[in-house]
């Protein structure tokens, strides 16, 4: 098995592996920097599982910035039968692409 992470940022948890590309709500860094995600909730080397409580210490993954993005469109639209009531609003959240470079 190829080693893993499962880190948490904005308040979600992802399964992460080296080379591998992520989108992850908007970060403060600028696009072509290197980030170290903190923190790591679970760590494998392909063999060994360490589970974090509650998270792994002395742990942290590697990433670069590869761009800030907008997602796909998602539509909120109210209507109240018989009423004359609808409401149709549209967002779109600010992403950042993450290229995952070391687990460690």
């Amino acid at each position: 098995m190829e080693p893993y992470a499962v880190i948490e940022t904005s308040g979600r948890q992802y399964m992460v592996k080296a080379n591998e590309t992520l989108e992850v709500n908007l970060m403060q860094a600028e696009k072509g920097s290197t980030i170290d995600i903190r923190p790591v909730l679970a760590l494998s080397d392909g063999k060994e599982l360490k589970i974090g409580k509650p998270e792994v210490a002395g742990a942290s993954v590697k990433a670069l910035v590869l761009d800030h993005i907008r997602g796909e469109k998602v539509i909120s639209f109210r209507k109240f039968r018989r009423k004359g009531y609808s409401r149709k609003r549209g967002h779109r959240q600010e992403l950042t692409v993450l290229k995952i470079q070391a687990i460690g």
